[in-house]
């Protein structure tokens, strides 16, 4: 679509005239648009280019007058056209301008959007990606409109008085952030702030899912919401397990169904507390970032409560863009969730999985350097978490020893690499490499594979860790709804 096809009520070449009249006149009012408007917001092309100078006059701390502005131009100009900008006077409301400036931009582009729209009807591209697409184009219209302005000190310290005086308030003051529900990562994280992206990576088995599920538990049973995006679970796998980690009864036989009458009572319950709180499960098996911002937009903004969206997992996500390697595709993913976070304000907790290299090492304890895609992941993050559990190892050792004296002939005593009192529970770690925030290290926990839960460690007067009892544990129910596109 050109220029001669856009409707005049759609551009004003008074006001585009009268704006850069101003900022010949008067060099401040330059500071005063910027950041609202840009070249691109003009409608003729010499008012663009006039402003396009004027930007980069004001990038190398040059005079926004008449004879750099030329300079800038390297004589490409309409010297009548210039003629007719000095001819006027400098503008009272300069900024006033300049907003209604860009409210004409963004009606041109959306026309041309809705123009261009059945010609992408037509082409081979999924019906799903073009509406991603669409949504896009149209959300990036309003990019830097009102939320990504300059801020000024006297407003931020405002702000942060604000937040300072609210944190005084709160009976907790330890935790700053969304509250993980976990003691001891609450000591090293302060709680999930906003804005934050997180990692969360593991070998296989190692039971990152069920760590993220458990989180999302605790968070969930304080009236807060999440979305989660699960690309290997379905949305009744995420349910069974939520329902067996708060009513512990074993994962395997709520499945099965083999339940005794009083447990059976315990599931009816806890359907019904998960039935009234606010877990928003995206299973389609297949998601691109555009899908992710587009549904997480749309979310947020019917539902304020939500303060968490959890990915499972990072290497499963496609990118939009045309990358041959697939370390690229990572790196737009991951720049991409942690903008996106900041965004929207929430803490965004991406799942990874690690290189199988370090299988081979003697400490399989994770590190930074594990991880896949690492340069790009390790960048963005602000927190990096590895789960971790001895008795993985330790099972697949079993394993070999067993199949080796299958082999011989022999028998061989099975013993657990760290056996506790209750033989279904396993320590875990939970390995805090990166804290942008705040301190690093190594968070206790128990594992307990039956119920598909982690529990918080306790710890006896010497230090060692105690047995959890399940039995008493108390744990509070999560609403599951589930959308789709």
């Amino acid at each position: 679509m050109n220029n001669e096809q856009i409707p005049s009520n759609l551009y004003d070449l008074d006001i585009e005239r009268s704006i850069l009249s101003s900022i010949f006149f008067n060099e401040d009012a330059f500071s005063e648009v910027f950041g609202i408007i840009d070249d691109k917001d003009f409608y003729l092309k010499a008012h663009a280019d006039i402003f396009k100078a004027m930007m980069s006059c004001y990038s190398h701390d040059e005079p926004i007058d008449i004879g750099f502005v030329k300079k800038r131009l390297e004589n490409n100009y309409n010297e009548e056209i210039l003629s007719e900008i000095l001819s006027l006077s400098a503008l009272v409301d300069v900024e006033k301008y300049a907003r209604e400036l860009k409210d004409k931009s963004i009606r041109r582009n959306l026309l041309k959007i809705a123009v261009n729209v059945p010609k992408m009807v037509n082409e081979a591209t999924p019906s799903k990606d073009l509406i991603d697409s669409v949504a896009q184009k149209i959300y990036e219209l309003t990019d830097g409109v009102g939320s990504n302005r300059i801020k000024q000190m006297p407003e931020v310290i405002k702000t942060l008085v604000e937040k300072i005086a609210h944190q005084k308030d709160l009976e907790n003051k330890d935790i700053v952030g969304l509250d993980t529900g976990f003691r001891y990562l609450n000591h090293y994280t302060k709680g999930f702030k906003d804005g934050e992206f997180i990692i969360i990576a593991a070998r296989p088995a190692m039971g990152k899912t069920t760590f993220a599920i458990s989180l999302i538990s605790k968070i969930i049973q304080k009236g807060d919401a999440v979305v989660l995006f699960s690309l290997e679970m379905s949305s009744d796998d995420v349910a069974a397990k939520i329902l067996s980690a708060n009513t512990s009864i074993p994962l395997s036989n709520l499945m099965t169904a083999s339940m005794s009458d009083e447990e059976y009572d315990r599931l009816s319950a806890a359907c019904q507390e998960l039935s009234e709180q606010k877990l928003f499960i995206y299973d389609s098996g297949y998601v691109n970032i555009h899908q992710v911002r587009t549904q997480l937009r749309k979310l947020k903004a019917d539902h304020n409560e939500i303060k968490l969206c959890v990915i499972d997992y990072l290497g499963l996500m496609t990118s939009s863009g045309n990358f041959s390697e697939r370390h690229l595709q990572i790196a737009e993913i991951s720049r991409n969730l942690k903008l996106l976070a900041m965004e929207l304000k929430i803490p965004i907790i991406a799942l990874a999985q690690l290189n199988r290299n370090l299988d081979s090492r003697s400490n399989k304890r994770p590190m930074l350097s594990d991880l896949r895609e690492s340069g790009a992941i390790e960048q963005d993050a602000d927190i990096i978490m590895f789960v971790y559990r001895d008795e993985v190892y330790a099972e697949q050792a079993q394993k070999e020893r067993e199949a080796r004296a299958a082999e011989l002939g022999k028998e061989i005593a099975i013993t657990p690499a760290r056996p506790l009192k209750n033989e279904n529970e396993e320590e875990a770690e939970i390995i805090i490499a990166k804290n942008r925030r705040g301190e690093i290290g190594t968070v206790k926990l128990i594992f307990q594979k039956h119920f598909a839960r982690f529990v918080d460690a306790s710890f006896n007067t010497g230090g060692e860790m105690e047995n959890f009892n399940s039995d008493t544990a108390d744990f509070a129910q999560p609403e599951v709804s589930e959308f789709k596109e």
